[in-house]
């Protein structure tokens, strides 16, 4: 094992990408091989410090916040194996989503489901169960086929199916609390094409139809303003057309004016103005027309986010997904609260990892936003207590209210994860506040 990186930081602060998560480890370390990884955490546990791993920082509750040892596996994201033929791929766990999905394209492959975002890395997606949409289709955990981890003694851990099968289904969705994973092989899928289609539509009847829908196309999904009464929805479905890339130009105008920068503009009035919230919410889905793309899925999928906010997401029976929505959008202006962002629902397929907001139920997800600057914690206790009733299970990588003891009845295999934990972290080496408190402590 080498000596500890020489990219050791110590007394350095780190924040997230909404700025609203901040912390001052004592060490931050960025290794560059999986030697230098396990240095760092075994000279890490040696000096009693607890060790948090950091991704791009697209986390917006404090799951990574420590005062301890943060390490970042920005430097080790390299490709190290590629089976073409059964779509393999064996990465680093630092590289992000987007430099996968490039180099996937070369090989002819790509993953099979992705969420709108593809500035994360790889890990710290599949930490936090993060998902995109389709009502057959799982979270991005469901498509990975071994695992690489770094324990906190330094050691290395391999898990998949076929070996300590029990640790593959816990550390699909470790939440950073099992050990550092290094290196993730993927289930791939040849390279395929999307097209897609956004509209306007009536709220009501689709959320009247939001099953039949949702089950209608391989990805589906929408967003609906408060105020208004019109979502608007987003399919995306295989085609073999050719792909027809947009223009740099094109996709600068709808990308990066329209739908972040005009967007900004309205979110910066509503928050000068609270009282035109209603009407500003209702001009922008009035300006929202129907468009249509055939593109690589990769580029279909992902969407830049330049406009800060922060966020909740719940997870709930796929059933009661439109009761959530229309308790929501009841509860906004019942509670006069002022919410200039959409909420957005997504559909996810059942999967057997341990804590996955998906775990053995096929799920509709309903995320709430707030622009940066206004106050968020009112209304978003507000729908926790609507997801609350509805059996909701938070995503891990957003903001919740929730408690260890609050959670553990919404999992069957809750305490089988922490007999896997007290196994593989029994110092708890891979602790902070936030797994204190969401999870409980190591062996508790």
């Amino acid at each position: 094992m080498s000596e500890p990186s020489d990219h050791d930081t110590r007394g350095a602060g780190w924040r997230n990408w909404a700025g609203d998560q901040v912390c001052r480890p004592v060490r931050m370390a960025s290794p560059a091989t999986l030697e230098e990884l396990q240095a760092a955490v075994a000279d890490a546990a040696g000096a009693g410090l607890r060790v948090r791993v950091r991704g791009a920082g697209h986390s917006f509750s404090d799951i990574t916040l420590t005062d301890g040892a943060l390490i970042s596996l920005e430097r080790m994201r390299a490709v190290l194996d590629v089976d073409r033929a059964s779509g393999a791929v064996r990465v680093q766990a630092g590289i992000t989503i987007r430099e996968l999905g490039v180099r996937l394209a070369r090989e002819g492959l790509a993953m099979e489901n992705l969420g709108d975002i593809d500035v994360q890395s790889i890990g710290g997606a599949i930490a936090t169960a993060t998902h995109g949409t389709g009502a057959r289709l799982g979270n991005i955990p469901t498509q990975v086929s071994e695992l690489v981890l770094v324990l906190g003694d330094g050691s290395l851990v391999r898990c998949s199916a076929a070996e300590d099968p029990e640790l593959f289904r816990a550390a699909r969705v470790g939440l950073g609390s099992l050990g550092v994973v290094a290196e993730v092989t993927l289930r791939c899928v040849p390279a395929f094409t999307l097209h897609g289609v956004d509209a306007p539509a009536p709220l009501a009847d689709t959320l009247d139809r939001l099953e039949e829908i949702a089950l209608a196309n391989e990805h589906f999904e929408f967003f609906v303003f408060p105020h208004a009464d019109t979502a608007l929805t987003r399919t995306n479905n295989r085609t073999e057309k050719p792909p027809r890339p947009r223009s740099t130009a094109s996709a600068y105008v709808n990308d990066v004016l329209m739908n972040n920068h005009a967007f900004g503009l309205f979110c910066r009035a509503g928050r000068r103005a609270h009282g035109a919230i209603p009407r500003i919410n209702r001009m922008v889905t009035r300006l929202a027309g129907r468009s249509e793309r055939v593109e690589s899925s990769a580029a279909i999928f992902a969407s830049p986010r330049l406009v800060r906010f922060t966020e909740m997401e719940y997870a709930v029976p796929r059933s009661r997904t439109a009761e959530a929505v229309r308790r929501v959008m009841a509860m906004i202006p019942e509670r006069g609260f002022a919410v200039p962002f959409p909420i957005e629902v997504r559909t996810v397929a059942a999967d057997d990892a341990m804590l996955s907001t998906a775990a053995a139920r096929d799920s509709g997800f309903v995320a709430v936003h707030m622009f940066e600057g206004m106050e968020w914690e009112p209304y978003f206790r507000a729908v926790e207590a609507i997801m609350d009733e509805l059996d909701g299970r938070p995503h891990w990588g957003k903001r919740h209210f929730q408690t260890a003891s609050k959670l553990r009845s919404r999992y069957a295999e809750w305490d089988r994860f922490a007999q896997v934990r007290a196994r593989v972290d029994p110092d708890g080496v891979f602790a902070n506040e936030w797994t204190d408190r969401v999870l409980g402590p190591v062996g508790g």
